[in-house]
């Protein structure tokens, strides 16, 4: 039988931190921290506070007023005879309008021309000048003889434009057009020539406005009288058409149209 061997085995000594001590430390940190944080809260909310409380109070403060002194109207001095007695000056009347008269120049020789030619307004003096003229300094105005009353009726009176013959030429920049696919579209093909198989083509010569109306139409030719009324009702009933231009304005303008009839 063999001899137990003795073994000399060390015991570490019980540590001081554990488990218990590790759970003290965290509840008191956990308690300081919130602490800490209730403290920064009410100082976030205080301040918030204070400076809404002196803007509101920044709002509704009083302007500064300047001090007010009363004065007594009682026991004034007695005014003196020469103030009292003392004449306004005169009122001081200005002519505000040019002194030239409106009008209309005409041109003749030197030798023939008037005396009074220089008395005529400027360009730049026209829209104020009158008639008559007048005198005194020009400060931008009008003359004062000049009738401002705002309430007098003015008429006017709409320039009739002359119409130009049929066969006048008149050199255009641009003639009058018209959609000649349109106008085939409103053409009302007449019921007794439909019946009778007419066809043919009728050529109108239209008047066209400076407003793109037709004025009046002119049968220029045709083959066949019983399709004019048609042609014409087809030309009253197109609309607009595009006038003729002159120097870049819309002109009354002559132009001729050929409308044909087809059966189908």
């Amino acid at each position: 039988m063999s001899k137990a061997a003795n073994i000399a085995i060390d015991i570490p000594e019980p540590s001081g931190y554990g488990a218990i001590e590790l759970k003290q430390f965290i509840a008191k940190n956990t308690y300081k921290g919130f602490i800490i944080t209730i403290s920064i809260l009410v100082l976030f909310l205080l301040t918030y506070y204070f400076i809404v409380k002196s803007q509101e109070a920044a709002r509704n403060a009083k302007p500064l007023l300047a001090p007010i002194q009363k004065i007594s109207l009682e026991n004034l001095p007695p005014q003196s005879e020469e103030a009292l007695e003392a004449t306004p000056p005169p009122q001081m009347i200005v002519n505000t309008g040019p002194a030239s008269r409106a009008g209309t120049p005409i041109a003749v020789p030197d030798a023939q021309i008037p005396a009074d030619m220089k008395d005529f307004a400027k360009m730049d003096e026209l829209s104020r000048a009158s008639s008559v003229g007048g005198d005194g300094v020009d400060i931008g105005g009008f003359a004062p003889n000049i009738d401002l009353n705002r309430n007098a009726k003015v008429e006017f009176k709409q320039k009739v434009e002359d119409e130009p013959d049929i066969d006048a030429f008149i050199a255009v920049e641009k003639d009058p057009q018209v959609d000649l696919a349109k106008l085939q579209k409103s053409i009302v093909y007449p019921d007794m020539a439909r019946r009778a198989g007419i066809e043919g083509r009728v050529i109108v010569r239209v008047l066209v406005g400076a407003d793109g109306k037709a004025r009046r139409t002119v049968i220029e030719d045709s083959d066949n009288p019983m399709l004019n009324d048609a042609a014409v009702n087809a030309i009253n009933n197109y609309g607009l058409f595009t006038p003729a231009v002159q120097n870049g304005q819309p002109i009354t303008c002559w132009v001729s149209i050929p409308i044909t009839f087809r059966l189908r």
